[in-house]
């Protein structure tokens, strides 16, 4: 195999054995930027320069000895909603176009002390808002199974990437799927963490929920080496979380026996789901049940969720994006101007009623939690769909009245806060479907080793993008 069709753990492992140095891993990095990604759009920025020189001082310091990085000598680009020091970070917005930051985000700093070489950014939707990804600055990211097709979003950039074997692991965020839409799309792997285990401190709200930053990878195994990088407190938050990046590191044996699982079609909601989807998710209760889990169809009561979601959102883009809406409208994509008018526009017995809603959707999760140990479901409602779409505009004969109304799968999730991951479960014509695994708060861990249990058993993301492959020219 070439390079860059290994795991991260494989890469990291031969260059900690020095059979591979970080410049040779890097140019082939770089090479399969070159050939890949005109197909898919996936990497919109590329420092060559600067990530050799990294790579270069990778090596002397490997050569040295001593102690290094878990990601020591790693080519990774970034999501384009993260800011990397030195590096144009776009946001994927026209405002922010020619921005050049001069501070990593933490996430990225503490990348970087794992020893990563950044060599790029990959692409977003404007903001990171919506899980298409198109933008005015870069265009459309398209998926490595079916180039015609949307990789989902925001963090499709790099699910395509990782997918198409550009790179084996990299950084993503997810607000209301940004991490598990995209990961269904391409047949990868997408961890929302748990609150404050990837400290994400915000710059207008120190008390800031609802976002996450996590990884995107083909194994289970990256996802937990990943962790181990950037997992654990920070004196940036206010309250911490009790996962160490140690906790990661220990990635003991565990299986499914008797493991109570929870099942959900529709969350209890009437939520639509396009029946492709259905079939591939109902086959893999089976797979669950084969692994000696206990399978029953149960749900967290959402009734509340929709609420939490769509108003602690909306007050999230009013006060992180409004100031940039108030002063560059006639740039913004509408969507973006609508979610931070909507947040505007709420008022504090709104507000209040938004507090009171997530109190009791949390009794709600405490509740299906002493009857269960997982809840697995959709990930995506829709299979990939027109990359020329904005969003899909109907499921099922059922109207999308906002860009969020097809994302509900995951909204519903990610309002409750807990960790989830979603793992790829097959196709339904060529064309990658996921499934959504959910575990109680701040059982990541965990919920890791359980995701690595079924990955065992199916192995879907192994079978790489043909579609892609097809396209490359051959010596």
């Amino acid at each position: 195999m070439e390079l860059m069709d290994l795991t991260a753990a494989e890469l990291v492992r031969l260059l900690g054995m020095r059979e591979v140095s970080s410049r040779e891993l890097t140019e082939a990095h770089l090479a399969r930027i070159e050939e890949r990604n005109p197909a898919i759009n996936a990497i919109v920025t590329i420092d060559a320069e600067a990530a050799l020189a990294a790579a270069g001082k990778a090596d002397e310091a490997a050569a040295r000895g001593g102690s290094l990085g878990p990601l020591h000598g790693l080519p990774m680009t970034h999501k384009d909603t993260h800011m990397v020091a030195g590096m144009r970070s776009t946001n994927g917005s026209p405002v922010f176009a020619d921005h050049v930051p001069a501070k990593d985000d933490l996430i990225i700093a503490r990348l970087r002390a794992a020893g990563v070489v950044p060599t790029g950014k990959s692409n977003v939707p404007e903001f990171g808002a919506g899980s298409h990804t198109f933008n005015e600055v870069f265009g459309t990211t398209t998926n490595p199974y079916a180039p015609t097709l949307s990789a989902g979003g925001s963090s499709g950039g790099v699910s395509a990437a990782v997918a198409a074997r550009i790179q084996p692991l990299g950084d993503g965020s997810d607000m209301g799927g940004s991490l598990r839409i995209p990961a269904s799309f391409c047949n990868v792997v997408g961890f929302r963490p748990s609150l404050g285990v990837i400290p994400m401190p915000s710059p207008v709200n120190a008390w800031a929920w609802i976002v996450r930053t996590g990884p995107i990878a083909r194994t289970v195994e990256d996802i937990g080496l990943f962790m181990s990088a950037v997992a654990g407190p920070s004196e940036e938050l206010q309250l911490q979380a009790p996962a160490q990046a140690t906790d990661f590191t220990r990635q003991t044996h565990a299986d499914l026996r008797g493991v109570r699982v929870g099942f959900t079609r529709d969350f209890g909601l009437g939520v639509p789901v396009e029946q492709e989807v259905l079939d591939v998710f109902d086959a893999q209760l089976a797979v669950f049940e084969s692994l000696g889990a206990v399978v029953e169809e149960a749900t967290i009561d959402f009734r509340e969720a929709d609420r939490v979601f769509g108003n602690t959102r909306a007050l999230e883009f009013a006060g992180g994006i409004g100031p940039v809406v108030e002063q560059h409208r006639e740039l913004v994509k509408p969507e973006v101007i609508w979610n931070v008018e909507k947040g505007w526009a709420l008022d504090v017995r709104e507000i209040l009623a938004t507090r009171a809603a997530g109190t009791r959707l949390q009794q709600a999760v405490r509740r299906y939690f002493q009857n269960y140990d997982l809840l697995i479901s959709p990930t995506a409602q829709v299979l990939p769909f027109d990359a020329a779409l904005r969003y899909p505009q109907s499921i099922r004969g059922v109207a999308s009245e906002t860009y969020l109304d097809w994302m509900r799968s995951a909204c519903l999730l990610s309002a409750t806060g807990l960790p989830a991951i979603s793992m790829p479960a097959g196709f339904s014509a060529g064309l990658p479907v996921g499934i959504q695994i959910a575990a109680n708060h701040h059982r990541d861990p965990q919920l890791l080793r359980w995701a690595a249990c079924y990955e065992a058993a199916t192995n879907h993301a192994q079978i790489p993008p043909a579609a892609i492959l097809q396209r490359v020219p051959t010596n």
